[in-house]
């Protein structure tokens, strides 16, 4: 009671009716077994003396009063919670404990949170198997699946933050704790949800979380609800994925597109903000116009070229080169390269610009038109074969085709590769020009005169002609007359009696004679005909045979009238016969 005494000396003038109040109180209800208030009145090396009213003081270890860093948490004077273990201790002092009284208000707060449905604060400071090892003032435990409202796979990035957590369920006996990290957001997500639903319509502008990415867009915590951010409504542009444009954790603006509040799906726009650039691009883009670019795609049928951003041109394959013929865009262009173009087409409504590589250069095409006109002769390679002709080399890619039937004038040639071969020189007429179509066509057979031009001179009408039989179809004898000349006889034609097979008649190879009745030029066709050689042999054996007679006198008008009399008979006869075997007279 003396130390009683002494510390009354201390109280400030006015204190002491109070102080003295406060102290018979606590005589009277301070037990051992309870949480009580103490004032610390002494600090030593190793102990803080704390008062609480009793018959006398008690001790308490410093380490109890220090915090993770080693610093003393109080001072004389300070008052501070303490649990009463027993009134007699060893050194004839009161038993006290900070730590318990701690460890009791902890545990009282936890129960409280509980029952209340609020959260406590903690720290999570390690991994232990299925979750975290959480400091809520005592050690609790925090699975896996409650750390968050979303799956995640990186744990390790908890570590160490300090939160607030719901209380799952606790015994305070065997001092275990469960707590959630989740069931707290899920709790401040739906209070936040129904924020948003309030104010929630299409058109409204929000910001927002980028909670997750996949390949076709991401989601966006709106703030206790999520919306879907599709990759075509990122960028008016071209996206290969949408981390090019958001990352997770990032807070980004975006307008809600569509909303269904049955389904609770909400549709949302990063590019509408902005003005549409391809509402204005004729504007900027007129046909003909050379701009740059950067080639950020290739295809098998072209390469995609942006022009700005949200705005791309496709540069067909046909147009990168105005003589080579690519087989892929790579040989030409690359990805990231900057290339001068020219604006081929542009179609606002379906989102298109056409552009051209190969108009930046002037047109090989239009030189060689030039420079080879119609008529001019060329000499070059042969550098294809195919069925239908040859390519011949002109310039460096550009080809001359001289068709199969501009090779020869009266040779019958099945395939090209009879008169040539790959590597041979040749000397061909230039026979026209298409730039257009990049076609450039050539004639062998022009540098030396038609043989059908002098046809006309050489086998006239009523000309006896000599040949060999060439083929014998149903129709008739195809007879050679000369090199690439070839006449017909008509199976109606054959003989003065009717012919029903040719082929019982000729065969290939027989020499034949026969008399031109008709010849087409144009056509290239020669009519040829036995049976009228033999008319007009008969009538020349009978002018042979008149003239014999006028020599030695012995005609007169009788004997000329009884020979045409007896042709008549003999012409009418062969027709009747004709007939009787349904022929054609």
């Amino acid at each position: 009671m003396a130390q009683k005494e002494e510390e009354m000396k201390n109280v400030p003038p006015g204190g002491a009716n109070e102080f003295a109040a406060l102290f018979e109180e606590s005589l009277r209800t301070v037990k051992p077994g309870g949480v009580v208030k103490g004032r610390v009145v002494g600090i030593t090396s190793t102990h803080v003396l704390i008062d609480v009213g009793y018959k006398s003081e008690g001790q308490i270890p410093l380490a109890e009063f220090l915090d993770r860093q080693g610093n003393l948490q109080v001072k004389v004077g300070d008052q501070v919670d303490v649990f009463f273990d027993s009134p007699e201790g060893e050194n004839g002092g009161i038993v006290l404990s900070r730590q318990r009284a701690e460890n009791i208000k902890i545990w009282e707060e936890i129960e409280s949170a509980y029952n209340e449905g609020r959260g406590v604060e903690g720290l999570i400071v390690g991994k232990v198997k299925g979750g975290f090892k959480v400091d809520v003032g005592v050690p609790g435990f925090l699975p896996g699946s409650h750390v968050d409202v979303r799956p995640t796979r990186n744990l390790d990035k908890f570590i160490g933050t300090r939160d607030r957590f719901a209380i799952l369920k606790f015994n305070r006996a065997r001092g275990n704790v469960v707590v959630s990290r989740r069931a707290l957001l899920e709790k401040e997500r739906d209070t936040l949800k129904q924020e948003v639903l309030k104010v929630i319509e299409e058109g409204v502008i929000l910001e927002g979380t980028v909670k997750n990415i996949t390949g076709y867009g991401a989601f966006v915590d709106l703030g206790g609800i999520d919306g879907i951010l599709h990759i075509s409504d990122m960028s008016w542009g071209r996206i290969n994925h949408p981390s090019e444009i958001v990352q997770v954790g990032e807070k980004i603006k975006v307008v809600v597109l569509k909303f269904d509040p049955e389904k609770e799906r909400i549709s949302l726009g990063m590019k509408q903000l902005t003005p549409d650039p391809w509402h204005t691009v004729a504007d900027r883009y007129s046909v003909g116009a050379r701009v740059q670019g950067k080639v950020i795609s290739l295809m098998d049928y072209g390469a995609f070229v942006e022009l700005e951003s949200g705005i791309e041109g496709l540069i067909h394959i046909s147009e990168m080169s105005w003589t080579r013929k690519i087989s892929h865009p790579s040989k030409v262009l690359q990805v990231g390269q900057t290339v001068e173009v020219v604006v081929l087409n542009v179609d606002p409504g379906h989102r298109r610009i056409s552009l051209g590589l190969k108009q930046v250069m002037a047109n090989p095409w239009e030189i060689a038109k030039e420079k080879y006109p119609v008529g001019a002769v060329i000499k070059g390679p042969v550098r294809n074969i195919t069925d239908f002709g040859i390519f011949v080399g002109i310039e460096e890619g550009i080809d001359g085709l001289v068709h199969i039937s501009d090779l020869h004038w009266s040779k019958k040639i099945k395939h090209p590769s009879e008169l040539y071969k790959k590597g041979d020189v040749v000397e061909a007429k230039v026979l026209g020009v298409n730039v257009e179509n990049e076609r450039f066509s050539l004639g062998i057979k022009q540098l030396s005169t038609d043989p059908w031009k002098i046809i006309a001179e050489r086998f006239p009408v009523g000309a006896k002609v000599k040949g060999q039989v060439t083929s014998v179809p149903d129709f008739g004898v195809f007879v050679r007359l000369d090199e690439g000349v070839e006449g017909l006889i008509h199976v109606s034609q054959l003989s003065t009696e009717r012919v029903d097979k040719p082929s019982s008649l000729f065969k290939v190879g027989d020499e034949v004679e026969a008399e031109v009745i008709n010849l087409d030029v144009n056509e290239r066709k020669i009519a040829l005909s036995i049976r009228a050689l033999r008319k007009t042999e008969e009538r020349q054996e009978m002018e042979n045979y008149l003239n014999r007679e006028k020599e030695g006198g012995r005609f007169s008008f009788e004997s000329i009238l009884n020979e045409e009399l007896r042709l008549d008979r003999d012409e009418e006869g062969g027709q009747q016969g004709r007939k009787n075997k349904g022929g054609n007279p």
